[in-house]
């Protein structure tokens, strides 16, 4: 835990008691400031009074007592209408803050230019903060990882001099640290998300922007239009940035993954450009895909500028696992490579997976999104046959008439099952059963993790069934 000693002796408000609620709940109390909690929904009250803390209705409190509103970043703070506790604090006059803000004034009070190490973008940020830790974790560096991914941000080691933190920053929580200012800042990409909760891309692209702009060194992904407009922009201010590219090869400033490898290109006299090949993405079997040739060039980048030598980084990048349901590589019997993709909620989702093998035996549905899978015609060439599961089954059906041979599973023990049989009987040299569902979870589980979990149970069973019978299927 990190004591949060700024706001010692001081009374502060608290809204949204989650987890990183909680975390930050305890962080204020061990740091000595008084802490009134609240959240709408009674069992989250229950489980703050289960913890010592005693819940105060934040509407009836006197706001001019305390010094600031700590806001869970779940809270809308500006769209599509501020929530009440916002309105109460800006009437009074008080601030509005979050834990990654805690973080960094801890940070400057007690380890000031502490490694840090920040990641947003629309997608892949996961993955790249993972993937850094666990580089520099290989190198046997003290590594802390935490913030929007997994153990929240105040519930890790305190900074110091020899510590890295590596954090996975969401806009909700940038929008809620104004003095953020990492060691290292990267901004992978941006699409248009969550604009329900920004009013419009040029805020949600704004609030992103915040993180690299006050960082000492910027990551910035040149492979959009928002991205690239930050990056020269950056750059035309004498900042300190590289990008990193999938689709700009030979540019200056810029480590770019080309034909799978990451490269580098140098300037040199009479006009002429040397490049360097960094790493062969060919080596690192759980970064496949064009979308993890980013990830992996701003984690390579990241890394670097952190200090560690090109081998150790792709020693790093070589066994890097991987995370959970993000084209998680959970099995492999014969030729037959099973990938759980549950994460892949909606089309551009399973995009990714898609265009990252050429024979794949896709297993697909639930609780479909707006659009449904007709954005994935371009890749329909690649599937060998679709199982189709839950709500969605019969109109995805429709959508592959004609085009990809399908099978109405109804659950997924059923197309897992069916799935791995026609895999087994496949000629081709590397057959891919593929969970990526392009869809929501919740008509058959309560969330994508779930179903992930039992696609890998599933799996596990079968292939333990075939080791047995010493057979493939």
């Amino acid at each position: 835990m990190i004591p949060v000693t700024s706001f010692s002796g001081k009374h502060v408000a608290l809204f949204g008691l989650g987890g990183s609620g909680l975390a930050t709940a305890r962080a204020l109390k061990a740091g000595g400031a008084m802490v009134s909690v609240w959240d709408d929904a009674p069992a989250s009250r229950e489980r703050a009074e289960a913890e010592g803390f005693v819940p105060v209705d934040l509407r009836e409190a006197l706001w001019p007592d305390f010094a600031a509103l700590l806001l869970s970043p779940g809270v809308p703070l500006t769209h599509p209408i501020p929530h009440w506790s916002v309105e109460l604090a800006r009437q009074a006059g008080v601030e509005i803050i979050g834990d990654i803000e805690l973080f960094c004034r801890e940070r400057a009070l007690h380890a000031p230019g502490a490694p840090l190490i920040a990641i947003t973008g629309t997608n892949g940020k996961s993955t790249t903060t993972a993937l850094i830790t666990h580089i520099l974790r290989e190198a046997g560096l003290d590594v802390q990882m935490g913030g929007n991914i997994g153990v929240p941000i105040l519930e890790l080691d305190p900074p110091s001099p020899d510590r890295i933190h590596v954090i996975e920053c969401s806009t909700f929580q940038i929008d809620l640290a104004p003095s953020l200012d990492p060691s290292i800042g990267l901004l992978l990409n941006l699409t248009p998300d969550h604009l329900d909760r920004h009013g419009a891309m040029e805020n949600y692209a704004a609030i992103k922007q915040r993180l690299v702009s006050a960082s000492e060194f910027a990551i910035v992904g040149r492979d959009d239009d928002w991205c690239e407009a930050i990056f020269q922009g950056l750059k035309q201010a004498g900042r300190s940035v590289v990008g990193v590219a999938n689709s700009r090869p030979h540019a200056l400033a810029t480590i770019c993954c080309e034909s799978g490898r990451l490269r580098r290109a140098f300037a040199l006299p009479a006009l002429k450009t040397l490049e360097e090949v960094l790493f062969d993405l060919s080596r690192a079997q759980n970064l496949r895909g064009a979308h993890n040739g980013q990830n992996a060039a701003a984690a390579f980048t990241a890394c670097e500028r952190i200090g560690l030598p090109h081998d150790e980084i792709g020693l790093g990048l070589r066994s890097f696992p991987g995370l959970a349901h993000r084209m998680e590589q959970v099995g492999k019997r014969g030729a037959a490579l099973f990938v759980n993709d549950s994460k892949a909620t909606n089309a551009d989702a399973a995009e990714k997976a898609l265009a990252s093998f050429d024979a794949i035996f896709w297993i697909a549905g639930g609780r479909a999104k707006a659009g449904g899978i007709e954005p994935l015609r371009p890749w329909f060439g690649r599937i060998r046959k679709a199982y189709l599961i839950g709500e969605a089954a019969e109109d995805f059906a429709a959508t592959l008439q004609g085009a990809v041979p399908f099978e109405l599973c109804s659950t997924l023990e059923v197309a897992v099952a069916s799935a791995a049989r026609d895999a087994a009987a496949s000629e081709a040299p590397e057959p891919v059963v593929l969970l990526s569902p392009a869809c929501a979870s919740y008509d058959q589980f309560a969330n994508f993790e779930q179903r992930g979990d039992a696609f890998r149970e599933q799996v596990k069973a079968l292939l333990e069934e075939a080791s047995e019978q010493g057979a493939l299927f």
